[in-house]
C-alpha cells in the first residue's frame, strides 16, 4: 500500500475529476458512505444512537454532511455542528448542506456559541464524528476550531476522524497547534504520510483506507512510498525447499568487534544465524576471538591481526579477502571502532568486496570520511544502515528532523551514491538507488535499546546471503526486524527490550509472517486494515 503527501491526494483527487468523468460530488457521497458503512460496522445495524458530526465549512466538512444524512435515513440522532456561518460553505460541501434538515445544523461561529451548544450533546454522543478539517491543513488551529478539538478531545466520547484527524499535517504527521485524538480514521484511496509518521500515526487510531472509486491505475503512477505491512511482505518470503541444506542458504561474512564491542559483534553474528543464514563467519581481533567464541556458538569466528590490543590492522585485509572468496554477503562495521588502521582497512574492503554488502556503526564512520567512496565500489549491491546522527554524519548536514525531511534525505543520497540507504528511526525509511521509497510500519519504542542495530544488519546480511535482491533483502529485514520485537512487546511490554530478545523471536517472526495471522492481531500489530477487510470490531 502506498503512502502519499498530501500535495500528491490533491493532484490523484484532480487527476480523478478531471479525467476520469467521476466529479467531486460524486467522491464526497463515495466516502460519506464509507465511513457510514465502518460506522454500521462497527455499532450494528440495528443500533441508532446520538451522533454529534462536528464540520468544517470545506470538503472535509462536506463528507460530514453526507455522514449525517446517511445516518439519519438510518434512524440515528444526528446534530451537525457547523463551525462556520452557513453562507461561507462553498461547492460541493454547500450542495449536502442544504440536503440535510436545518433543525438538525446547528452553527457555531464562536467559542460561547461553541460551549453553550454542543456541551451537553457531546456527553450524550454515542460517536463524535471528526470533520473539521481534511488533508489540505496547513496552518495552525485557532479559535473555534481549536476549542472544537480541545472539547472533543475532552469528552472521553469514541471518535471517528474523516480522512485524518483535525490538525494533523498530512504530509509530516505533525501537530498544527492541536489536534484530534480519533479512535478510528476512515481515510480514502491510501494512506497519507501524516497517518504514518509519528504523532500523527497515534492520534488516527485504528485506520482505514476505503476505496471511494479513484481509479487504481492513478495511485500507482503517482509518487510514493510503499509501507511495509504484512500485505506487502509477506509475497517477498521464500519457502525453504524440503531438500535444503546449510550449503544453499548463504555463507555470511562479518567484520565486527573491538575491545569493549564485542557484544556489536556477537549481536550481528547471531541474529544472522536466527535469520536463517547457512553459515556464519565472524571475522574478529585475534586478541578478542576466544571471547567472541564463548558469544556465538552457532558462528564460526576468524583471528585476524590486530595490534595486540583488540584493533584489526591493514595486516588482517589479506586474511578477509581470503575470507570473501567463498561468501554471498559481506558486513562491516558493528563494533570495528575508529581506529585510524581499522578506520583505513574498512574503506579498502568496502572498495573491494564484489558481493552484497551491509554497512553500519564504524563501517559508517568510516565511509563519512569521504562518502565519494561509494562511487567506487565493485559490489552491486551496497547497503547502508544509519541511523539519524550517522546519517547527519555521512551527508555533513543536520541531523534529518521530520518525516519528509528525512525521506528526502535518504531518497537523495541513494539517488546520488547509487546505494540502498536505512534511514532508522520511528518509522525507518529505505530508499533504492533508482529512487524506490518504503516506510516501514513494524517495531515499537522498546526498540530504543543498544545493539538492535547489530541486530538489523545480521537479518539483511544473512537475507543477502540467501539470494534475496538487495530491495527484498531491505525490506523484509526492517519489517521482520521491528515484527520480531513487536512480539517480545506482546509478552513483555515495551520496557526493559534487549537485542537478544529480538534475536530469539526471530525464527517465530518468520513463522507467524508466513503461516498467517488472525485478523486482529494483523491490526493490533501494524495499525492499517485492508480496504477488503471488515471494520476491525476493536478501536471505539
Amino acid at each position: 500500500m502506498k503512502a502519499v503527501s498530501a500535495l500528491t491526494m490533491q493532484d490523484i483527487d484532480r487527476q480523478t475529476i478531471t479525467g476520469c468523468g467521476i466529479s467531486g460530488l460524486e467522491l464526497m457521497e463515495q466516502a460519506g458512505t464509507r465511513c457510514v458503512e465502518a460506522i454500521t460496522a462497527r455499532f450494528g445495524a440495528d443500533f441508532h444512537g446520538d451522533m454529534l458530526v462536528m464540520a468544517g465549512k470545506g470538503n472535509n466538512g462536506g463528507d460530514g454532511f453526507v455522514i449525517a444524512r446517511l445516518m439519519l435515513e438510518l434512524g440515528w440522532r444526528v446534530t451537525v455542528c457547523l463551525l462556520a456561518d452557513r453562507s461561507e460553505t462553498r461547492g460541493d460541501a454547500l450542495v449536502n448542506l442544504t440536503r440535510l434538515p436545518e433543525e438538525w445544523v446547528i452553527c457555531c461561529r464562536s467559542e460561547h456559541e461553541l460551549h453553550q451548544t454542543v456541551d451537553e450533546r457531546l456527553c450524550q454522543a454515542d460517536l463524535i464524528v471528526d470533520a473539521i478539517f481534511g488533508t489540505g491543513l496547513n496552518t495552525t488551529v485557532s479559535g473555534v476550531q481549536a476549542c472544537a478539538i480541545a472539547l472533543i478531545n475532552a469528552a472521553g466520547r469514541p471518535v471517528l476522524a474523516v480522512d485524518i484527524p483535525s490538525g494533523v499535517d498530512a504530509t509530516s504527521g505533525g501537530i498544527l497547534g492541536s489536534a484530534i485524538r480519533a479512535d478510528m480514521t476512515v481515510t480514502f484511496a491510501c494512506p497519507k504520510l501524516g497517518h504514518v509518521f509519528y504523532p500523527g500515526a497515534e492520534l488516527a487510531g485504528r485506520l482505514t483506507v476505503a476505496d471511494i472509486g479513484i481509479p487504481a491505475r492513478i495511485v500507482e503512477q503517482t509518487e510514493g512510498c510503499e509501507c511495509l505491512d504484512r500485505t506487502s511482505i509477506l509475497p517477498l518470503l521464500k519457502r525453504r525447499d524440503r531438500l535444503s541444506h546449510k550449503g544453499r542458504h548463504g555463507h555470511c561474512l562479518i567484520v565486527a568487534g573491538s575491545p569493549g564491542k564485542t557484544g556489536a559483534a556477537a549481536l550481528c553474528a547471531n541474529s544472522a544465524v536466527r535469520a536463517g543464514a547457512g553459515l556464519v563467519s565472524l571475522a574478529v581481533p585475534q586478541s578478542l576471538n576466544s571471547i567472541l567464541e564463548i558469544k556465538t556458538t552457532e558462528a564460526m569466528t576468524i583471528p585476524l591481526a590486530d595490534d595486540g590490543l583488540g584493533h584489526i590492522t591493514a595486516n588482517a585485509a589479506s586474511q578477509i579477502e581470503s575470507a570473501m572468496g567463498n561468501k554471498q554477503a559481506l558486513a562491516i562495521g558493528p563494533g570495528i571502532g575508529r581506529h585510524p588502521e581499522t578506520t583505513a582497512l574498512a574503506r579498502r574492503l568496502m572498495v573491494t568486496a564484489d558481493m552484497p554488502m551491509v554497512i553500519d556503526a564504524d563501517g559508517l564512520n568510516a565511509l563519512a570520511v569521504d562518502p565519494a567512496l561509494l562511487l567506487h565500489t565493485r559490489s552491486g549491491c551496497v547497503i547502508l544502515t544509519p541511523h539519524p546522527g550517522e546519517m547527519a554524519r555521512l551527508t555533513g548536514e543536520i541531523t534529518p528532523g521530520e518525516g519528509p525531511e528525512r525521506i528526502a534525505m535518504a531518497k537523495h543520497f541513494a539517488v546520488r551514491y547509487g546505494v540502498y540507504l536505512i534511514l532508522k528511526g520511528a518509522r525507518t525509511i529505505v530508499a533504492a538507488p533508482d529512487g524506490k521509497l518504503a516506510i516501514n510500519t513494524s517495531g515499537n519504542p522498546g526498540m530504543a535499546a543498544g545493539g538492535m542495530g547489530d541486530v538489523l544488519t545480521g537479518i539483511i546480511t544473512a537475507l543477502c546471503g540467501q539470494g534475496y535482491s538487495a530491495w527484498d533483502a531491505v525490506r523484509l529485514g526492517v519489517f521482520i526486524h521491528g515484527f520480531s520485537a513487536d512480539l517480545v512487546a506482546g509478552e513483555k511490554g515495551e520496557i526493559g527490550i534487549t537485542a537478544t530478545d529480538v534475536i530469539e523471536k526471530l525464527p517465530y517472526a518468520f513463522k507467524k509472517l508466513g503461516t498467517g495471522m488472525g485478523e486482529q492481531e494483523t491490526e493490533q500489530s501494524f495499525g492499517f486494515t485492508d480496504p477488503a477487510s471488515r471494520v476491525p470490531s476493536t478501536g471505539f
